[in-house]
Parts: C-alpha cells; sequence; structure tokens
C-alpha cells in the first residue's frame, strides 16, 4: 500500500524481502522449539513469548536437569549403547523463582551454558552468550544452541522437536540410497506423523514462479522431496514445517524464500 501511494520503485521494496526472509528461518525454528517445549513442560509458551518465558534460565535449567535424568535413565538400560555416547553426569543449580533481568536470572542462564559446554559438549560456533538471552543481543545463537542440545539428546532418548525427527529421515534416506547399514538405533521412537509431501511440489513451485531471470531458475524435483537446483547438480531436501518451506542446506536449515534469495541470480542482493 505504501509503494502505491508514493509510487516507490519496486527495486526499494525487493531490497527489504530479504532481511524478511532471513527472519523467517529463525522465526521457523523458534515456532518448532516452542511447540516442542509445550508438549513436553506443559508450558505457557508460544513463538511470540519464547524469549520472555526462556529469558530467566528456569527453564532451561529444569531442562538440564530432565534431560540428565533421561540419561541417567538411558545408560542403566542400554549400558552397551550408552558407552559410546556423551552422557551428561550431572544437573545443574537453578533458582526456579528469578525473575527477568536479574542476576539471579543471569546465573541461571550462565549455569545452563557451563552446563551444555561441559555435560553436553556442546561446540563454540553453536554456544551463546548470557547477555544474548538476557539482553536479546543475539537470538539466533541461542535458538541453534537449543536446537543443537535437542538432537544431542534424542540420542539418547529424549523427544525432539519436528525439525530434528525431520533430519533423523533425510539421514536415514540417504543412508538408503548409498546403502549404507542403519545405524544403531536402539531407542524405539515414537510413530511419526507421516509427513505431507503433496502439495509440497506446489509451494516450491509457488516460491520458484517469482524468479524474473530470463531463464527461470532450475528446481528439479527428483523424488518426493528431493530436489536438483540451480545450474549445478546440487541436490537439496525439503520438507513443510507447519507454512514453512524449509531446505536442509549443510547441517542446518533455511526456509525455501530466504535460500532462493541468496542463490536465484534475479534475487540475490549480495
Amino acid at each position: 500500500s505504501y509503494g502505491k501511494m508514493w509510487g516507490t520503485p519496486v527495486t526499494a521494496v525487493r531490497s527489504i524481502r530479504p532481511y524478511q526472509s532471513s527472519e523467517q528461518y529463525l522465526y521457523a525454528m523458534k515456532e518448532d522449539l516452542a511447540e516442542w517445549l509445550k508438549e513436553l513442560y506443559d508450558l505457557d509458551i508460544e513463538v511470540g513469548t519464547f524469549v520472555e518465558v526462556l529469558e530467566t534460565g528456569a527453564v532451561l535449567c529444569s531442562h538440564a536437569n530432565n534431560v540428565t535424568e533421561v540419561a541417567g535413565e538411558f545408560a542403566r538400560s542400554c549400558p552397551a549403547v550408552a558407552r559410546h555416547l556423551r552422557l551428561p553426569a550431572t544437573g545443574v543449580a537453578c533458582n526456579l523463582a528469578a525473575q527477568p533481568g536479574t542476576f539471579q536470572a543471569r546465573d541461571n542462564v550462565s549455569n545452563f551454558i557451563q552446563w551444555c559446554r561441559k555435560e553436553m559438549d556442546i561446540k563454540d560456533v553453536l554456544m551463546f552468550e548470557t547477555e544474548d538471552l538476557v539482553l536479546r543481543k543475539n537470538e539466533k545463537n541461542f535458538v541453534l544452541c537449543l536446537l543443537e542440545l535437542a538432537r544431542c539428546a534424542a540420542r539418547f532418548g529424549m523427544p525432539a522437536p519436528t525439525l530434528v525427527q525431520m533430519e533423523e529421515e533425510i539421514e536415514e534416506e540417504i543412508r538408503q540410497e548409498l546403502d549404507l547399514p542403519p545405524t544403531d538405533t536402539p531407542l524405539p521412537r515414537p510413530p511419526r506423523k507421516p509427513r505431507d509431501l503433496q502439495n509440497l511440489d506446489q509451494m516450491v513451485q509457488h516460491l520458484v514462479s517469482r524468479c524474473t531471470c530470463p531463464v527461470q531458475f532450475p528446481m528439479i524435483k527428483i523424488s518426493e522431496g528431493k530436489y536438483r537446483v540451480g545450474d549445478s547438480d546440487t541436490l537439496i531436501f525439503v520438507r513443510i514445517l507447519r507454512e514453512h518451506v524449509m531446505v536442509r542446506v549443510g547441517g542446518g536449515w533455511d526456509t525455501l524464500e530466504h535460500y532462493l534469495d541468496k542463490h536465484d541470480p534475479c534475487r540475490c542482493t549480495s
């Protein structure tokens, strides 16, 4: 509406979009983690209140203690497998009544960070600092850390967020293709809801169709949820997460929209 009123050239509007699309994948991850924590702990949390609910560190420390407990049960029931895994040995001290922004909150968050490093061996590139959460300085690293923790804890029986379940599915698909033996997962996994890949291709084609290159940026479907992109032989896996179309990139995720903003020549702003 602003554009029409003032006759803003389209280019000005276009340069704003990548910012939104880069925020979008953070939003998608927060949404997934919020839903997972809500189910896990019957918490009143959603994507809009995600940081508010977690910033006192109380939920984080309780989660750390829960993960430690699950690890202990796992070590008792599957000692042979447990020997090959990095399991947390101790939990974390926690002030459940800490108020936002206080020293106690910082203390909780700091304890959680130490625990992630020492007990879960989470790599520095995936860690965040206390101020990143308490002062909302770097939400992205905080979100990536929680996702990585969920990934590690899923190995010894913690329920996992949808994104982590999708990663496992994709890894399994790659293993079958390369004819590798299945990984020894001693854990009875809860049955997964079948993924809706039916309208996935339509959503993909719709996003690709925004390309304005003389020759359209190619994204060719190889099989359900798997595409060849651009002029290269790059294969990518695509999944639907609620209303987001997500792309598995390297060890992480991106939204297809943001991915195209970085790779489709007519959308690249770099």
